[in-house]
């Protein structure tokens, strides 16, 4: 099973902070698994895609199984550059909601909200 966390800065507020994809889909057999193969697609992408077309670098962990993503709080001081930020990684959370629906028994997604909001 993969789990998605989605850690957004308080219930009322749509911003994201951090994101992390952990597990295995074992869908199929390693190489041949399109569920483990697109969400890491996704998630990779869309760190590399915050990095190239905002120049906010993430702080990420990536190891086989655990891909952790942070935005630094550098970012939210520069508020155009945030919100293209935030819309990345909405469009994540929305491609990775589409794979749920039809492989729920694979991919879980849970939000959680950020300690201090």
């Amino acid at each position: 099973m993969i789990y998605v966390t989605i850690e957004r800065l308080a219930p009322d507020s749509p911003q994201i902070l951090s994101f992390v994809v952990e597990g295995h889909a074992e869908y199929d057999v390693p190489g041949k698994d399109l569920v483990c193969a697109a969400v890491s697609a996704i998630s990779v992408g869309t760190c590399n895609s915050i990095e190239s077309l905002t120049g906010v670098i993430p702080i990420h962990e990536m190891e086989p199984g655990l891909l952790d993503v942070t935005i630094p709080d550098s970012a939210r001081a520069m508020p155009e550059t945030w919100g293209q930020v935030q819309l990345i990684i909405e469009s994540m959370v929305v491609m990775l909601q589409t794979i749920e629906q039809t492989y729920g028994d694979y991919i879980t997604i849970e939000t959680i909200y950020h300690k201090g909001g």
